[in-house]
């Protein structure tokens, strides 16, 4: 498997070439093209790919598309639903956690599960379950926005807000917690951090989609404080 990342990075896509017999994986929805050599399968949670805790708690949905170059070589392109860039990230054997909704294609050997570590944090109310990318291969996790890194040393600590996590390895300490009590959170605009532990590295969006999309719903006529107006038909 041979993959470009093009139009990097608002609005960057996929572009992925399979030997014939290879095969990539990826959510619904995010294939742009392919080649008339590649075949589609949608595949459930009960084929293996996706864990059924997973698929009643984590973002990403329950079916993966399959896209196999049959009896020829082919190209099969792939892109987010939201303007950002795309990390590609090769696994060798170590696990890395993606957030809800991360999740954008990887090689069919990489297991995906949520764990019970995120269960902890969505019970906790952070509203969050991490998925953990296990195996050997390639994994391609999605942002809204721009791409950072953190790089953590052994012992040394970083906060993140919620919406703007995206990925971290295995080797990283995680938790999620709210800031402050009730009046800091809801004065405060921040609401669900996340605390990281090195050594290892974390991956963070330079926007947030949930406060994107409170300020388009601000903008919009009939919902804001500023003398809107409401259409009826």
């Amino acid at each position: 498997m041979d993959v470009e990342l093009t139009h990097r990075p608002s609005y960057t896509h996929l572009v992925v070439e399979l030997a014939a017999g290879e095969t990539v994986m990826a959510e619904p929805g995010a294939m742009v093209t392919h080649s008339p050599s590649v075949s589609i399968e949608t595949e459930s949670s009960r084929d293996g790919l996706v864990s059924s805790a997973k698929s009643m708690l984590g973002g990403e949905s329950a079916f993966a598309n399959r896209f196999t170059a049959e009896s020829e070589p082919g190209t099969v392109t792939l892109s987010p639903p939201t303007p950002g860039d795309v990390h590609h990230h090769e696994l060798d054997g170590e696990t890395l956690y993606a957030v809800d909704g991360a999740y954008l294609a990887s090689d069919p050997d990489i297991d995906i599960d949520s764990e019970f570590g995120g269960l902890e944090s969505m019970l906790s109310g952070a509203g969050l379950t991490p998925l953990a990318l296990k195996g050997t291969g390639d994994v391609f996790i999605e942002a809204f926005g721009g791409l950072e890194t953190i790089a953590l040393d052994h012992g040394e600590s970083h906060v993140v807000d919620n919406d703007h996590v995206v990925a971290w390895e295995g080797s990283v300490e995680f938790d999620a917690r709210r800031v402050g009590g009730l009046k800091s959170t809801l004065l405060s605009g921040e609401g669900i951090v996340m605390d990281f532990t090195g050594p290892g590295t974390v991956w963070y969006q330079t926007r947030g989609l949930d406060t994107f999309t409170e300020e388009i719903m601000e903008a919009m006529p009939g919902t804001g404080d500023d003398g809107g107006f409401e259409v009826e038909f």
